[in-house]
């Protein structure tokens, strides 16, 4: 295959995953009149339509997801080699994408990033907060982190963090019109602040046990967020019960601002993972990011 031709077939890859020309133009440091009339050429060249246009979206066809599905991963195994050569260099460095939770984020990442970037200043991280389970790979991140058993068996998983205690909590002025409850069933007479879920659209269930057996609940009620911030906002003004990280609520409890119910009802939910594709080749900035966050035991 001659070069031209390999160049054409990147700048349909990026093009496919932006979903964009005008994206992809930018991405690539080139026209988008220059973009189209490539995509047109690999299109004539091989007698079939990859991409379908309209006025506001591109969407690859069938037959364009089967040759993404394909030139993808290895381009993006192509780009890894090459960033692998930084480690010839005095100092690791790039750019490295996480899809992260806002829990796992502030009591996690943040953190670690202190002591990572301190030492090496060249490396940038960007995390983007997504509660929904992001495909790291079409999404063109380089790693995401959720709680362990939420993650694809084809990916490959380091734990990050011990196990998270949980807290159903209420504020005081809330429990005194509603009693506390003192099992799980009677959770349905109390109004709930809810997470949402952005990938499967629906209520994050709480995850209860009554003794061996462990549950997951949803609860009715006036409010739902998809961050926490505001879930915890929303309880310490009384309107009603949440189920959050006991980290996050430990302060309101010792001063009396919020109150915890059920406390043997609430098992732990298992540790943060970063996960990431098997690829290869990998950059040492971003094997220096995973050997700091990986989670060791004292």
């Amino acid at each position: 295959m001659r070069r031209d031709e390999i160049a054409d077939l990147t700048a349909f890859v990026v093009v496919a995953e932006e979903r964009s020309f005008t994206k992809a133009a930018a991405r690539l440091g080139m026209a988008q009149s220059a973009l189209s009339q490539i995509v047109r050429r690999i299109e004539e060249r091989l007698g079939i339509r990859l991409l379908s246009r309209t006025t506001r979206s591109v969407a690859p066809t069938d037959a364009g997801e089967r040759l993404l599905a394909t030139l993808g991963p290895m381009l993006h195994d192509l780009d890894g080699a090459i960033a692998s050569l930084g480690e010839l260099r005095d100092k690791p460095s790039g750019t490295i994408r996480i899809t992260t939770v806002e829990h796992a984020a502030k009591t996690i990442l943040v953190p670690a990033m202190k002591r990572l970037l301190l030492d090496h200043p060249d490396i940038t991280v960007e995390m983007t907060i997504d509660y929904g389970l992001a495909d790291v790979v079409a999404d063109r991140f380089d790693a995401g982190v959720r709680l362990g058993g939420e993650i694809a068996k084809d990916m490959v998983a380091v734990r990050i963090g011990p196990d998270t205690p949980m807290a159903i909590v209420g504020a005081p002025s809330y429990l005194r019109e509603h009693p506390a409850p003192k099992s799980p069933t009677q959770l349905t007479e109390h109004r709930a602040i809810n997470l949402r879920l952005p990938t499967s659209g629906t209520i994050n269930g709480w995850r209860l046990k009554s003794g061996a057996r462990e549950t997951r609940v949803r609860i009715d009620g006036p409010l739902v967020f998809n961050t926490i911030d505001l879930i915890l906002d929303a309880v310490l003004d009384g309107h009603g019960l949440a189920y959050l990280p006991l980290d996050q609520v430990a302060g309101h409890l010792e001063k009396g601002r919020l109150l915890r119910v059920l406390a043997n009802s609430t098992p732990d939910l298992p540790g943060y993972h970063l996960y990431y594709p098997n690829r290869r080749f990998s950059s040492s900035a971003f094997r220096l990011f995973v050997e700091t966050l990986r989670y060791r035991e004292s």
